[in-house]
């Protein structure tokens, strides 16, 4: 089953240009405040719709679909990793990024915004790598 990576290649371009705008803006701006925002708005939707390509592919690997679906967001991590979809190097970072996004639900803090900044850079070359990977294996 071809899998189309495309939502999450536009995700990734957002979440990067987003990132460009940022670092432009004055600390302590609103403009900062708004690409800040929009960085972290964009982080949550790139780990979502990873979450959804990863749940698609590892459907595609394994012989029973219900039994993907029923799969926490964190068992399709360690699915995709024993799939060589994800680097098991980086499955740490993985459940960091999934964790972080759990409490950006909840905390809307400047502090914990500022924490979730610093996860971007090896989060933009982790989902990079992952959108290739799974391009090459299922891609349309």
């Amino acid at each position: 089953m071809p899998i189309n990576t495309k939502h999450l290649e536009r995700c990734i371009k957002t979440l990067e240009s987003s990132l460009e705008h940022l670092n432009a803006a004055k600390k302590n701006s609103i403009d900062y405040e708004i690409f800040r925002n929009a960085v972290i708005k964009g982080f949550e939707l790139s780990l979502e719709t990873t979450g959804k390509l990863l749940r698609k592919t590892l459907k595609s690997f394994h012989g029973n679909p219900r039994a993907v679906d029923a799969l926490t967001y964190k068992e399709i991590l360690r699915e995709a990793a024993k799939s060589s979809l994800i680097d098991p190097g980086a499955i740490e970072r993985w459940f960091q990024y999934r964790d972080n996004r759990n409490n950006t639900a909840h905390d809307y803090g400047e502090d914990f915004a500022e924490e979730t900044l610093c996860l971007l850079p090896p989060f933009l070359q982790d989902v990079k790598a992952l959108q290739k990977i799974i391009e090459k294996k299922l891609g349309t």
